[in-house]
């Protein structure tokens, strides 16, 4: 009897340790960030970990185009492959926050967490 209490015990005192684990890696993804590109560098979008766009850089040549939908694609398939390349990121971060705590169970997304 008194085994599982002890047992319960230390599960606890892993959840605790975990949820303190997780609060931290949240509050750090600010600091994680990727860059991506698009139209042959012509835009290049920044988003943090907390998927938030940090920049937008558009080529002045471009800005002078009299093509407006071509930029707005650019800047949307930067802006979405900037947040595509974050998420190995964040899975990243997160398993090494929560190294010791969780089994490393393949497939288990922390990314879900986060949002």
């Amino acid at each position: 009897m008194f085994g599982n209490m002890a047992d319960m015990m230390g599960l606890m005192g892993k959840m605790k340790d975990l949820q303190s684990r997780m609060k931290e890696a949240q509050e750090q993804l600010v600091h994680i960030t990727e860059t991506a590109e698009s139209g042959g560098g012509m835009v290049k979008a920044t988003v943090d970990g907390k998927r938030k766009l940090l920049t937008l850089d558009i080529d002045k040549d471009i800005i002078n185009s009299d093509d407006r939908e071509m930029l707005q694609d650019l800047i949307v398939a930067a802006v979405n492959k900037a947040n595509e390349n974050i998420e190995s990121k964040i899975q990243q971060h997160l398993q090494k926050a929560t190294d010791g705590v969780l089994p490393n169970i393949p497939g288990l997304d922390l990314g879900g967490f986060m949002k």
